[in-house]
């Protein structure tokens, strides 16, 4: 009786710890789900995952634990993990989900992942979201999900019904952009120009709608770019934008003629300035010549030809002004100083990092800096810079970067390979 008595005492506990994130189904087909769903009285909230998914990953073991989470989850859904991909560690209970798996990637177009899916009681899509948040992010996320005036594809039906109708379609826009979903966005700026106009479309408030949907060439909002970049310009001009209509273009035209050219490339050369060519010959509306820099840079960084790499950077700073980022420029910086001796690599290099300094104080491009300044001898004024990174850095950065600096002080070689 006294075991009982302790076991009954001990269970209790145990199951509010087994509470306190999200519950998830172990029922054996999608049926059993909907019928859970329709007996209870509650949506579905579907984890679309694969194992190789570093965000979903993320969720699963920071988000989905937390009580706040399961507290909501666990009130408002019956919820469901299911695997989209296949590995040889899978258990049973993963395998008998493989078809349904397969049949979700189908039938609801999942090739994203994360992509949570959300059903009505009676098994009807009513909403899609790719991509997690931390959780007070995420609940407020999923909460649309549960409003029939939010829910993405009740909005799909609203669209549908009165696709004239301007304040539907840009409600649809932002939906189908937030859902990644490139038809349905296209489908709804059309209609959105067709009632509202080239100038309605162009104003402040819609330039953000504009930039999401440009995706590809074939995009209605990178089309409406193409054909009005004076007035885009001006738009990104008034928002303060760090960059112009042909770098848009650009960098999706790179992205799909470019890019895949570089994956490729691994026992061809590829000429640059014969792309380049084919590209504006084909685009006259664009000038590629800082985005297939940035490719050159790209290209020869993977083949580890510093001298070819440099020259390459050195033409997309030049064409690059305010597009490069000071991050780029520090990561182009550390790769000569990490991998050069050739003094003119190494000069160019410092140039770079040393238009990394005007974005304020950051202590790992103040050390950039110093280490290159090293690397050519100038040894009082590396120690100079170095000790002003030192004293900037955060508690964790602090000993490393100190111990690059007693490395200055005593003569050491600072990077041993």
């Amino acid at each position: 009786m006294r075991k009982t008595l302790v076991i009954l005492l001990i269970f209790p506990f145990f199951a509010v710890g087994q509470q306190k994130g999200i519950n998830f189904e172990t029922s054996s087909s999608w049926e059993q789900v909907k019928a859970k769903a329709s007996r209870d009285g509650k949506h579905i909230f579907v984890d679309c995952f694969t194992t190789w998914c570093g965000p979903c990953i993320w969720m699963t073991e920071n988000v989905f634990p937390k009580e706040e989470v399961g507290t909501f989850f666990n009130a408002n859904f019956v919820n469901l993990k299911l695997q989209m991909d296949k590995t040889d560690k899978d258990s049973e209970e993963v395998r008998s989900w493989y078809d349904e798996a397969i049949r979700f990637a189908k039938d609801y177009e999942v090739r994203v992942y994360p992509t949570f899916l959300i059903f009505s009681p009676d098994g009807e899509l009513v909403h899609r979201m790719i991509g997690g948040a931390e959780a007070e992010a995420f609940i407020a996320r999923v909460k649309e999900g549960l409003n029939p005036q939010t829910q993405y594809f009740t909005l799909v039906k609203r669209f549908e019904d009165s696709p004239n109708d301007p304040i539907i379609a840009k409600k649809m826009i932002v939906a189908a952009q937030s859902a990644h979903d490139e038809v349905i966005a296209s489908k709804a700026t059309e209609a959105y120009l067709s009632s509202v106009g080239v100038e309605g479309l162009l104003i402040g408030d819609n330039l953000d709608l504009i930039l999401r949907g440009t995706t590809s060439s074939t995009s209605t909002s990178f089309l409406i770019i193409k054909d009005n970049k004076v007035q885009v310009d001006q738009l990104l001009e008034e928002k303060d934008k760090p960059f112009n209509s042909n770098y848009i273009l650009s960098s999706i035209l790179t992205s799909e003629l470019v890019i895949p050219q570089l994956k490729a490339s691994e026992a061809n050369a590829i000429d640059f300035d014969k792309l380049q060519a084919e590209i504006e010959k084909k685009h006259p509306y664009v000038d590629m010549t800082s985005s297939i820099a940035r490719a050159k840079a790209q290209y020869f960084r993977g083949k580890k030809n510093w001298v070819e790499f440099t020259n390459a950077v050195d033409q997309f700073v030049r064409a690059g002004g305010k597009h490069l980022s000071p991050q780029e420029l520090n990561s182009f910086a550390l790769s000569i100083f990490e991998n050069s001796n050739d003094s003119a690599c190494i000069r160019s290099a410092l140039v770079w990092s040393e238009k990394t300094l005007e974005s304020g104080d950051n202590p790992g491009f103040l050390s950039t800096y110093a280490n290159l300044l090293y690397k050519t001898g100038d040894k009082a004024n590396a120690i100079k810079w170095q000790e002003k990174a030192v004293a900037i850095a955060s508690v964790g950065e602090k000993e490393n970067f100190k111990n690059t600096l007693d490395k200055m002080k005593s003569g050491k070689i600072i990077l041993e390979k």
